[in-house]
């Protein structure tokens, strides 16, 4: 096992990072490049899903929020292909530029066609929803690949908080310019914000070419396998458990989501009645509410990925750290069966979006840090992707359902309790298979003569392992 008195001196940005994650010399760049790289891109997706809301209210198109997801989800399935078909005609970096370049160019388009007055309100709400998560699962296969299983656990918190802090700035950015400008100028923004996120890609890869060894780096430029994502999902148990607990977790999230709005509408009609006088009150309710939610999420968001996660996954481990998520939302249910309020119900989604958000997400994230690179880019792109629209699709239903049951909040509550053991146990089987999948890429390193400094991390604690199993 290293030491630390095996680990280089450190230099000052990497003691300055310290607090955040273990920093090793020579670490320091790439990290923080990458950092920097997703937080462009979560920048430049709050800045066009803030079009998208403007756009979409404003040509009268608020009802395609209700298909919008099996649009996305039915696209997806041809869409995931396609990018899986380009991932096996050209190397890594052409891969993300390509991809990247691709969207800048519909934002473009879309552009050209707002400002000549043809209605884009829809087809761009359908279009943020895929870019959304196909750029976002890119960029992070893209880290996957950079990193080693055992470098990734220490390292993607910072990355993490590159991706909260630009949803964050995003946001607050996008919210000052369009009251200014528009948002056709905002779109041209993003689109260039975006663009720049190819040039960071491109200088990340052209270090990792000069510090890697010859047949890491001539791999990297090699197109990958000619198989499909979905194809690897149902070949490979682990990445199946991958794929449903992201469902699952997508299914609890959104019901919370709904069922949050639904009970801070009832409130604010049994406070302020439901006449239209009433109406101006109730909205300042509702809004106050989300108000309040929305800030308080970012807010934990951030201090949970800077203070937090990296500690979670030094002393529990990647797959012990998944099961914090799901427990805490059980809990919060289970509560509001006993006690539903709107402060219960704020309480539970401010701490499940932010973890959602933070240690959630980057905890899913290192869980492809042991896949194969074709793993990394076409399985997590249809698991992020579609499996992520997919499980939108079944909470309408769900929601559909429920309603046409008539069913109250306490009701809704009891069936997340339900969906949210189900989530516990894909975790709880989804951790063995984490450990073997580590085991199976520790052993492949060895095999192949890797360098293998950073083998310790690839041991889950042994209290982690009692925990998981």
């Amino acid at each position: 096992m290293t030491t630390s008195s095996s680990v280089p001196d450190k230099r000052l940005v990497e003691r300055l990072l310290s607090p955040i994650a273990d920093v090793h010399r020579g670490e320091s760049l790439k990290t923080l490049l990458l950092a920097l790289n997703l937080f462009l891109v979560l920048a430049a997706y709050y800045m066009l899903k803030t079009v998208r809301e403007s756009l979409i209210l404003t040509q009268g198109g608020a009802a395609v929020k209700a298909y919008s997801s099996a649009g996305q989800a039915l696209l997806l399935l041809a869409l995931v292909p396609a990018f899986g078909a380009f991932a096996s005609r050209v190397g890594r970096i052409h891969l993300v530029r390509g991809v990247t370049l691709f969207f800048v160019s519909n934002i473009a388009a879309f552009y050209v066609a707002g400002k000549l007055g043809l209605p884009i309100a829809v087809p761009f709400f359908l279009w943020v929803g895929i870019f959304n998560v196909m750029v976002i699962a890119q960029f992070w296969a893209f880290a996957n690949d950079l990193f080693a299983p055992a470098e990734g656990k220490r390292l993607f918190p910072i990355v993490g908080v590159g991706s909260s802090l630009g949803a964050w700035l995003g946001s607050l950015y996008a919210g000052d310019v369009i009251r200014a400008t528009g948002p056709f100028p905002l779109m041209l923004i993003a689109g260039a914000v975006l663009t720049l996120c190819t040039i960071v890609a491109s200088i990340v890869e052209r270090g990792q070419k000069r510090s890697h060894q010859p047949d890491r780096a001539a791999e990297a430029v090699q197109p990958l396998e000619h198989i499909g994502g979905f194809t690897l999902i149902r070949q490979q148990r682990y990445l199946a458990l991958i794929a449903l607990m992201v469902l699952v977790l997508n299914i609890v999230n959104t019901s919370g989501e709904y069922l949050f709005g639904r009970y801070i509408v009832e409130a604010s009609v049994r406070a302020y009645g439901a006449g239209p006088g009433t109406l101006a009150a109730r909205q300042q309710f509702v809004g106050g509410v989300y108000g309040h939610l929305f800030g308080y999420v970012n807010l934990l968001g951030l201090l949970l990925q800077l203070v937090a996660v990296s500690r979670i996954f030094k002393y529990l481990g990647v797959g012990p750290a998944l099961f914090i998520h799901p427990l805490v939302v059980l809990t919060g249910y289970l509560a509001m069966l006993k006690a539903p309020s709107v402060s219960t119900m704020e309480a539970l989604k401010i701490v499940d979006n932010s973890l959602d958000y933070s240690l959630s997400n980057t905890a899913r994230q290192a869980l492809w840090l042991p896949t194969s690179r074709v793993a990394k880019y076409k399985a997590k792109q249809a698991v992020d992707a579609f499996f992520m629209r997919a499980g939108d699709v079944l909470q309408a239903g769900v929601v559909f359902v429920g309603e046409h049951l008539a069913f109250t909040v306490p009701m809704f509550a009891a069936l997340n309790v339900v969906l949210a053991l189900g989530w516990i146990a894909v975790v709880a089987a989804l951790n063995p298979a984490y450990r073997a999948q580590l085991a199976a890429a520790s052993a492949d390193d060895v095999s192949t003569g890797s360098k293998s400094a950073h083998s310790d991390a690839l041991v889950v604690p042994e209290r982690a392992q009692h925990a998981a199993s």
